[in-house]
């Protein structure tokens, strides 16, 4: 059998590599088609990879979400700035501001390329919060712990809590309403705050308190004693890494000094942390149970979503016209050709992630295809 045809979950990793690839794709354009086609992208591998996890039932909220974050970018735009352009749609009121607040104003003249500008990047923001639930609906938040170097991980305790925040906001969120059927207070006039917000809250705070005590039980935060020199020795190897990327960094970005300077900083800095790192990580005892494989459906996974990245990082550089459409540009929205086949690369994450186990499907779905 193959590594595909064994179901089993996927390495959260890859996944995370995937989303973040989509996400950077969608932060490098403002095309509402190839925003469209992302968003469809990710929506399709979360219905056909996602999990029975509470956690992994809460897409829809990221969903509401964008909605928000779209509504909220149009509205905003449509009140404080909406007067460039040409095409007239409406005029609202608009309130006289003082001298001091010259160059601000509210209300007035409404055109449709401030409102096109504004759903572009609205919509834009959006589809990064989506790609970012989708990471956070396929893959475990907690078993992506495992699988970080020593040295980082109390920094990936740290970031794996907070990246958890929202799937357990949405499990609570869950509970909350199943208790309120059971009482039958569905359909009955609602106290947002008492009935809802305020039960959420406490129950996120328990489980997050239950989960802090379950941590330090096993252990979590304690170092192991290592000499001086060793300290020492990360510390400097840490401090004069960093310095050196900052100084590759800026030489990269300073047409005056070029890559005959950046390159070498890059590759000391690299080393020199690289180093640090695994010094550092003495320090960490971690024993792992049952740790995820990194077989060729993640290498596949995580390509897909590197190459989406890259196709329309180098398309913005060579037509960024058709990538970044002009706000005077009214007409019915197009893309390129290879740029919509990129886009595409995406979903093949339905199709070469290995099956779900049995026990981890939604209801009424199976693990034969």
């Amino acid at each position: 059998m193959t590594a595909r045809s064994i179901p089993r979950m996927l390495h959260p990793g890859a996944w995370w590599i995937w989303a973040l690839g989509m996400a950077t794709a969608a932060s490098r354009t403002t095309n509402l088609v190839l925003l469209a086609l992302i968003l469809a992208v990710v929506a399709l591998v979360v219905a056909a990879r996602r999990g029975s996890a509470p956690w992994a039932r809460g897409f829809k909220y990221y969903l509401y979400l964008a909605l928000i974050i779209i509504a909220v970018r149009v509205v905003f735009r449509v009140l404080l700035d909406a007067g460039a352009g040409t095409t007239e749609l409406f005029t609202l009121p608009e309130l006289p501001l003082p001298e001091a607040a010259a160059g601000i104003r509210i209300g007035g003249l409404v055109t449709a390329e401030a409102v096109v500008s504004a759903v572009r990047e609205g919509l834009r923001l959006a589809t990064l919060i989506i790609c970012i639930g989708a990471a956070n609906v396929l893959a475990n938040p907690k078993r992506l712990l495992a699988s970080v170097p020593p040295a980082l991980h109390e920094v990936a305790v740290a970031v794996t809590v907070a990246l958890s925040v929202a799937p357990q906001l949405v499990v609570s969120a869950q509970r909350v309403n199943r208790a309120r059927r059971l009482r039958g207070d569905v359909g009955r006039r609602t106290h947002v705050l008492r009935d809802i917000v305020v039960p959420v809250a406490t129950d996120a705070l328990d489980r997050s308190l239950m989960l802090a005590a379950a941590m330090d039980s096993r252990g979590h935060g304690r170092a192991r004693a290592v000499s001086v020199a060793t300290n020492r020795a990360i510390t400097l190897s840490v401090v004069v890494g960093l310095g050196c990327l900052c100084v590759g960094t800026y030489a990269s970005l300073d047409a005056t000094l070029g890559w005959a300077l950046a390159a070498p900083m890059l590759g000391a800095g690299l080393a020199l942390s690289g180093v640090g790192l695994v010094l550092s990580g003495r320090r960490v005892d971690i024993t792992r149970y049952r740790p995820d494989p990194w077989s060729w459906p993640e290498t596949a996974v995580a390509t897909c979503g590197v190459l989406v990245a890259g196709a329309v990082f180098w398309l913005a550089g060579n037509d960024p016209a058709a990538i970044n459409p002009s706000p005077s540009q009214l007409g019915w929205p197009t893309a390129p050709a290879i740029a919509m086949c990129a886009v595409l690369l995406g979903a093949l994450p339905a199709v070469l992630a290995p099956r779900l186990p049995e026990t981890a499907l939604p209801a009424g779905r199976s693990a034969h295809p």
